[in-house]
């Protein structure tokens, strides 16, 4: 009844979203954990589809921790995360932010816990990171606690130390070093953060939080700027290719009219193996338009290493007078028409698929 309209970066397999933000400039995004309660292979709701879920119904970044909550503990969460047919299920951790405020929420099973953040910067990564600094969490966690035997009731409880595994798996130790190095990023440009700070912290392959190896290219980013004055729009930049240091972050704004761009829209299929139990049985082309013509370049530029140097160049001006435009529109010193804004994503990979050719 009360549907707000969304942008999702998503897996072209499944409903929900990696990442996405809604017209009330409401931004989530989820990472994957591994926690002391069992991940079940039984199909309930999905990290991604409480993502969703999320935007679609909270006017602030409080109220899409409550729709998480409320929906987490109702329903449940499991099943696939990977269109494969072997196996791969994961709990799941929340960055929430609005025009106001910015929160955490982490889960095991249907427990939580959430830390409002009030200042400065904060991170996640594929672990749980949330202490003593508790602001909300689900009634019967600390019961859970002590009645697995994870906690003696006695001291401070901490979300992350009780519900880690005590033997992490391989992949968690990557998770560790990543949100290290994202933490002390963050803090080395602390009071003078940008979107471009944001792009660069992305981009960073040194740190593993780029990743292109590992079975596990980082398939999408996203950056977002939310004014505190309402009267200024919020603005979204997606790559919509993979790898975010060979690809271009493209602005996107809420507005009436808005021209949809099919050239990042996955096909669809009538007889989708994603929809068919058992599932993943056989595999289709997903491939977007943009992100074959991406993909090609790629190739190219790794096999014409000068001519690649001279694309990435003309792809990073791109994305700068991307920027600027935002900046402009941010600072209030240029002032498009609705239909210019409304055409302002799609005209960006436009102008991206001309250099691919």
């Amino acid at each position: 009844e009360r549907t707000h309209a969304v942008v999702l970066s998503r897996p072209a397999w499944l409903w929900g979203a990696e990442m996405g933000a809604n017209e009330h400039g409401v931004c989530v995004g989820n990472e994957g954990v591994w926690t002391r309660e069992p991940v079940g292979e039984q199909e309930a709701l999905l990290g991604m589809d409480l993502v969703r879920l999320a935007l679609e119904r909270g006017r602030s970044a409080r109220e899409a921790v409550r729709v998480i909550a409320a929906l987490l503990e109702r329903h449940g969460q499991g099943g696939r995360c990977k269109e494969e047919p072997a196996p791969f299920c994961y709990h799941n951790t929340f960055l929430l932010a609005d025009r106001a405020e910015a929160w955490v929420l982490e889960t095991a099973g249907p427990y939580w816990a959430a830390q409002r953040i009030g200042e400065g910067s904060r991170n996640i990564s594929n672990q749980l990171s949330i202490g003593t600094d508790i602001t909300a969490e689900h009634a019967g966690l600390r019961q859970r606690a002590q009645s697995q035997g994870w906690w003696s009731g006695d001291g401070e409880f901490s979300f992350a130390e009780v519900f880690s595994l005590e033997q992490q798996p391989v992949r968690m130790e990557a998770a560790k070093a990543r949100y290290r190095a994202g933490k002390e990023l963050l803090r080395q440009h602390a009071g003078r953060i940008t979107a471009e700070t944001f792009m660069d912290i992305l981009r960073d392959k040194a740190s593993g939080i780029c990743v292109d190896s590992e079975g596990f290219r980082t398939a999408g980013s996203m950056v977002s700027v939310l004014p505190r004055d309402p009267a200024r729009p919020c603005v979204h930049f997606f790559t919509a290719t993979p790898d975010p240091s060979r690809s271009v972050f493209k602005p996107f704004v809420f507005v009436d009219g808005l021209k949809p761009a099919p050239q990042v829209r996955s096909p669809s299929f009538a007889d989708d193996p994603a929809k068919k139990i058992p599932r993943f049985q056989s595999k289709v082309d997903r491939r977007h338009e943009l992100y074959r013509r991406h993909e090609a370049a790629l190739e190219l530029m790794e096999s014409d290493p000068e001519w690649g140097e001279k694309l990435q160049e003309t792809l990073r001006g791109l994305e700068r007078q991307g920027l600027a435009a935002a900046a402009a529109l941010l600072a209030g010193s240029a002032a498009p028409s609705a239909e210019e804004l409304a055409e302002l994503f799609l005209d960006c990979v436009e102008t991206e698929m001309k250099f691919y050719k």
